[in-house]
């Protein structure tokens, strides 16, 4: 009688996983009976930050789907290029995998002179994994509630203000920047080592605007502790449908944060097909996207070539913007 009401017990959190394994069946093929063993997933930012966060939120719901652990490794280190590298040069058998996304992709072969990868061919892009509006906000002295009120106010005192980001060429710095071409304003870029110092000062008034990750400033919003005016999707975000998009006062303005599940270049096809699908039905499982969305991220599967195909449209579109920045590092 014990051992069935454990089975009862037990049971509902087994079958998911089972019914999962068996719906991604043996195949042909190196690579067709992946994963047998642990996987090691490289993040390639520090602990504690929101990568980190949906990294360890999607590693958890593939170690169910799989039956094997996805292990969180955090490489940080120039701007995500060390764990980048670190995924690059590891075996291609698929138990080295990693976090790429807009920075090691799409901004990285522009803010850098030379890396120790090349961004396309060193890697096995499989699929998106999220994408993260940024939030503009403002100190609560700055004068103004909405885009257009900051534009007028740029306009009106020239080189007077600054913005704050988290360093030189991530997409909060180029946030800014496009904010400044496309509003025709001028305003000073103040680099950080990270948000929560450029927070600090934000909250101070030492820096009088912030383009930020929606998680951490959101919560500073909902707080009282700094203004936030609009994102910088090219839509509302669906977190917070109450603060509009840049794009609806400048159109076109579109600078967010998206990221992609990669290894090393050359992985069995039959290998990817197994870790796609799987990362299709972790996105797709109603528990991730709430805990995504309680991140202020949204669940963003593609196929591969789509995920190709956006990454060199990234890398396009941002390349003119990091050029008349300044912002290149040797």
């Amino acid at each position: 009688m014990l051992l069935s009401r454990r089975a009862a017990l037990v049971a509902p959190f087994l079958l998911p996983s089972l019914a999962q394994a068996q719906g991604n069946g043996p195949g042909t093929g190196p690579g067709s009976d992946w994963p047998n063993r642990p996987v090691r997933y490289i993040n390639p930012y520090p602990a504690g930050g929101p990568t980190d966060t949906l990294s360890r939120i999607y590693c958890q719901k593939m170690s169910e789907l799989t039956g094997q652990q996805f292990v969180v490794e955090n490489r940080g280190g120039a701007g995500g290029n060390v764990g980048a590298d670190a995924i690059a040069k590891s075996p291609p058998d698929g138990y080295t995998l990693g976090l790429g996304g807009i920075a090691s992709h799409a901004i990285a072969p522009t803010l850098y002179r030379s890396l120790p990868f090349d961004p396309e061919r060193d890697f096995t892009m499989v699929s998106g994994l999220w994408q993260l509006p940024n939030l503009l906000a403002v100190n609560l002295d700055f004068p103004a509630n909405t885009v257009a009120e900051v534009i007028a106010e740029l306009k009106r005192n020239p080189g007077k203000y600054s913005f704050g980001s988290a360093g030189s060429g991530t997409t909060l710095h180029l946030a800014g920047e496009m904010f400044k071409h496309l509003a025709g304003v001028d305003m000073q870029h103040i680099p950080y080592r990270g948000s929560a110092p450029a927070q600090v000062d934000l909250m101070g008034g030492r820096v009088h605007m912030m383009f930020d990750n929606m998680p951490g400033c959101l919560a500073l919003a909902r707080e009282g502790k700094v203004r936030a005016i609009a994102v910088t999707s090219l839509g509302r975000s669906p977190v917070e449908p109450s603060f509009p998009a840049i794009s609806e006062t400048l159109p076109g303005f579109d600078v967010i944060s998206w990221t992609c599940i990669t290894g090393p270049a050359n992985l069995p096809r039959a290998m990817v097909e197994r870790l796609s699908r799987f990362t299709r039905q972790a996105l797709e499982s109603t528990d991730l996207k709430q805990a995504y969305f309680n991140q202020g991220a949204t669940a963003w599967f593609t196929g591969q070539e789509e995920i190709n195909k956006y990454r060199d449209d990234q890398r396009a579109r941002l390349a003119p913007l990091i050029r008349a920045s300044g912002a290149r590092v040797d």
